[in-house]
């Protein structure tokens, strides 16, 4: 959503006192919501030198991935984001679609000067990817908040870099559990809108300067006046805090993969169906097809994709055999998958 189209009304103002679902449809609300945004962003920019410093460190990210990556037809191979220079070093953290398989990484600077970075981690966990700059940056890196300290509605600002810098306020709308499609969960997603249009690995700051989430998605998420609105979704910095010594010494975190599926799911109505089967993954060795509905794990029943995922991965590690429960055809049977690691399916740098 535009700035200037929150200021739009479709109806005049009366003479006479508005009753209050006339004034809630008139527009005013959301002027009155940017009034107080601006009000309580001031402490962003007390002065314009101090802001430049901070916002020098968004960066903006390019890379290029081969025509054979496994992610290549559902991401693309010439991929655009932002990152956020994190240390002294040209340590740069983005959300991971943006460099995963990625064979060519550069990034360009505060100077609009192109600068080629290498690939330090992908963490499939968290969503979270870091690179290093290989040439000096000379920028004030942003330090990490801690994302559990902010309050639902607290105002906070989004600032990305592609092609030019972009900063805009929003609020902290939701924190709750977010489940993706790609065999993926965050226990303490945050939410935000107005929603911000270059969200991938936008950088999410606090009142104090500080660092707290890297944007991932968009989504009509944010439920409003019985109505679904786009709100982004950012994953807390305090996921990151835990692995980033081992993701710069190992380039992922020790802890043992998740099994994996090769499936992408789709919730419905509390079900869950599969949408889509990776080639070449456990899933299709073990003949799945998109449109089963799949009801749990070995009789325990699924109540969400998040549920199911908490299941499956407690477990154990990759390898271990899966006994799906599937209906295909109205007719219930177990599929048993052996389960895989997603990092050896990836094409990722050998080092991983």
């Amino acid at each position: 959503m535009r700035w200037c189209a929150m200021f739009r009304t479709s109806e005049t103002l009366p003479n006479r006192p508005p009753s209050i679902n006339h004034w809630l449809r008139s527009g005013w609300p959301r002027i009155v919501l940017i009034a107080i945004l601006a009000m309580t962003l001031l402490p962003f920019s007390s002065a314009n030198a101090q802001q430049s410093d901070r916002l020098a460190a968004i960066v903006q990210i390019s890379s290029i991935v081969p025509e054979n990556a496994r992610t290549a037809a559902s991401l693309g191979t010439n991929r655009t984001g932002s990152g956020v220079v994190i240390d002294s070093d040209g340590l740069i953290l983005t959300v991971g679609y943006v460099i995963l398989e990625a064979i060519e990484v550069a990034i360009q600077g505060p100077k609009a000067n192109r600068i080629p970075a290498e690939i330090i981690a992908y963490d499939h966990e968290s969503g979270f990817g870091l690179i290093r700059a290989q040439t000096p940056l000379n920028v004030k890196p942003m330090p990490l908040g801690d994302a559990n300290q902010i309050s639902l509605m607290e105002p906070l600002l989004v600032a990305s870099h592609v092609g030019k810098l972009d900063a805009k306020g929003v609020f902290l709308i939701d924190r709750r559990p977010f489940a993706g499609y790609w065999e993926y969960l965050l226990e303490q997603a945050l939410f935000t809108a107005p929603p911000h249009r270059q969200f991938g690995g936008a950088a999410l700051i606090n009142r104090q300067g500080q660092l707290v989430g890297i944007g991932s998605l968009i989504l009509n998420d944010h439920q409003s006046q019985g109505r679904q609105r786009p709100a982004n979704m950012f994953i807390p910095i305090n996921d990151l805090k835990p692995i980033l010594a081992d993701l710069i010494a190992e380039g992922r975190r020790k802890d043992a993969a998740h099994p994996w599926l090769g499936l992408y799911f789709e919730e419905y109505r509390g079900r869950i169906f599969v949408t889509r089967v990776a080639p070449g993954g456990p899933g299709q060795d073990a003949g799945m097809l998109a449109g089963d509905l799949v009801l749990g794990i070995d009789g325990t029943i699924a109540t969400d994709l998040a549920d199911f995922y908490r299941d499956l991965w407690q477990r154990g590690e990759p390898g271990i055999n899966v006994p799906l429960d599937v209906i295909r055809n109205d007719e219930m049977s177990i599929k048993v998958i052996e389960s895989g690691d997603r990092y050896q399916y990836l094409r990722l740098d050998p080092s991983f």
